[in-house]
């Protein structure tokens, strides 16, 4: 299993060998930066599960520094280390986003356990979200960040990628994971019935209501209500919702006095909110007040590397109970699974896993298992003057291949390499540390 990274900051030479020999000893890989211009420029180059940063410093102090590093990745953990009693500067930093605090001089085994508690948490997460992507490593970690608070999330992305996944993960990280969780689609429900679904109704409030009913808010008091589809709510439903956000409280159809209730409200759309404001479709103040922490789910296409374990998953999920001897796919398989642009995102994967299993025969999925647009879209490789052999080709050496031939026609600069492959910078980055792509030297 890989180690940790950890990223200490402190323009004290003695503070930071120690620090390093702490947290060395207890199987971290650590960093270090002696002033926050310094921290800054590793942090753009390289990735880290976590910064331990000093908050006084000569130059740039830790305070900046955050703000700084949460603009570069708004997911990166950073534990602040203040001095005693600097009260003021903590509540500060916490509100500035840091995941925690130290106060100097630092115990050894309190530093441990702050650091333990964060990527402990971290890697629970692991256990709810399937992949290993860069990308979907910075939306774990938002999770880790935002589940300590009450404060109202908004996860955006396209159908299928896994957005209330990613509320449950949120969920069962918080303080409330012991209460209810409770998920409604938006879009799923009669514009007539939605208000009485979300706030309930009194007995006769009108045809057909016989009894009395709890809504979704209430049912959810003290646990964490996800509304999927909220951009699909009509803008006499918006306002509603807004008045619940900002009073805590609700009212029933048909009722005559508030209910306070204690709720934390995770949201999710995959329309354009922005538009629909300029537009007059969704009300401004509703989206500042759900926008509050922002989390982006990018679509399966931009992040391969999370294909090949949510197979694995859906194949052991979908053979449980049923004795079948799957134990994978065929080459041939594989690689049109890894260069399908799936639309439908996890959900589609999910699906042709789940069919491939029931139409297969053998003990590998084979590409004729595969469904149809799958194996059509295949074709198009073509287009690149490539034919699939019988036997299949390692997906890997043809992206070893390609990554190589970019950084071979751009002298080895990366920026450049990335325009052409279509990739981030740091996606290109933590390509090249996977495959052990480097420039060979001259002799």
């Amino acid at each position: 299993m890989a180690r940790n990274k950890v990223l200490v900051v402190d323009d004290e030479k003695n503070q930071r060998e120690i620090y390093t020999l702490i947290l060395g000893d207890d199987g971290y890989e650590v960093t270090t930066a002696q002033s926050g211009e310094q921290a800054l420029r590793f942090a753009a180059e390289n990735s880290f599960d976590l910064v331990l940063t000093d908050y006084k410093m000569a130059g740039m102090d830790g305070l900046t520094l955050l703000n700084e590093l949460l603009k570069l990745d708004p997911s990166i953990i950073v534990v602040m280390m203040t001095a005693h009693g600097s009260v003021e500067s903590v509540k500060e930093a916490l509100r500035g986003g840091a995941f925690d605090y130290l106060e100097k001089p630092i115990d050894r085994d309190q530093l441990l356990k702050v650091v333990q508690n964060a990527l402990g948490r971290l890697n629970r997460i692991d256990d709810e979200i399937i992949g290993q992507s860069e990308e979907m490593e910075r939306v774990k970690k938002m999770i880790l960040k935002v589940a300590g608070s009450s404060s109202t999330v908004m996860i955006r992305g396209d159908s299928g990628v896994g957005k209330e996944r990613v509320a449950r993960a949120i969920h069962k990280a918080s303080p409330r994971a012991n209460a209810v969780f409770q998920a409604v689609n938006c879009a799923a429900i009669n514009e007539n019935l939605i208000e009485s679904e979300l706030f309930g109704h009194e007995k006769g409030s009108f045809t057909g209501a016989h009894t009395q009913k709890k809504g979704q808010f209430e049912t959810a008091d003290q646990g964490t209500l996800f509304l999927d589809e909220i951009g699909d709510l009509n803008i006499s439903m918006q306002a509603k919702i807004l008045r619940a956000l900002q009073e805590r409280e609700i009212m029933r159809v048909g009722g005559t006095r508030p209910i306070k209730v204690d709720v934390r409200v995770i949201a999710a759309t995959n329309r354009d909110l922005e538009a629909m404001v300029k537009d007059g479709r969704f009300r401004e103040d509703l989206y500042y007040r759900l926008n509050i922490i922002p989390i982006v789910i990018p679509p399966l296409r931009n992040r391969r590397d999370d294909i090949p374990p949510l197979v694995d998953f859906f194949i052991a999920k979908h053979i449980a109970g049923s004795h079948r001897p799957i134990r994978g796919l065929t080459a041939g398989a594989r690689n049109l699974i890894m260069s399908y642009s799936w639309p439908g995102n996890v959900r589609q994967l999910e699906s042709a896993i789940e069919r491939a299993i029931l139409l297969c025969e053998g003990n590998e999925i084979e590409v004729e298992d595969l469904p149809v647009e799958i194996r059509q879209e295949g074709t198009s490789a073509a287009a690149f003057n490539f034919k699939l052999p019988p036997e299949g080709i390692s997906f890997d050496d043809v992206e070893r291949s390609l990554i190589t031939q970019a950084m071979e026609q751009t002298n080895w600069n990366i920026t450049r390499a990335a325009k052409l492959l279509g990739l981030s910078f740091r996606t290109l980055q933590y390509r090249l540390e996977k495959f052990g792509i480097k420039k060979a030297s001259k002799e």
